[in-house]
């Protein structure tokens, strides 16, 4: 009986001490990382953001919406030679599936990104979803791909 006294407040102490007295803050969203992945000389680089990541200068020279419903999908292909960098030329097809299945095929463009050709394609996201894409690349005669995941 003299111990559920004492239960509640000292609940309450250590639920306190867990937030160091702090109010409770909103989630800030984390850029992934962009990847990468080497075959012999060609690298390609990749990433997907959402659109609401992009300032309104860089949404408008890549001509995408910004909005909640929205990821950037991004290739470069680079040919890298004596620790240097090149624009690679090549075919790249990028396509998405969600934690219920649904596919969708990205339609990529070619961008001037200073002095260097991306291709990029926007695709449609739901918050709290997670997706997987495939990136094949088909470049100097042979054809790669890559797989990465995403959750926005």
């Amino acid at each position: 009986m003299h111990m559920k006294r004492f239960a509640a407040p000292l609940a309450l102490v250590l639920l306190s001490a867990c937030s160091g007295g702090e109010a409770p803050r909103t989630a800030e969203f984390v850029q992934a990382t962009p990847a990468e992945a080497d075959f012999g000389s060609l690298r390609v680089r990749y990433n997907a953001l959402p659109t609401l990541a992009l300032s309104e200068a860089v949404a408008r020279q890549y001509g995408v919406p910004r909005d909640d419903g929205t990821a950037l999908v991004l290739v470069a292909l680079r040919t890298v030679d004596g620790g240097e960098e090149v624009d690679a030329e090549g075919d790249v097809s990028v396509t998405a599936h969600d934690l219920s299945g649904a596919r969708q095929a990205i339609t990529l463009r070619k961008v001037d990104a200073g002095g260097y050709a991306d291709h990029i394609g926007t695709a449609r996201i739901s918050p709290r979803n997670s997706y997987r894409f495939e990136i094949v690349v088909t470049a100097g005669g042979r054809t790669e791909t890559v797989k990465f995941q995403r959750n926005f």
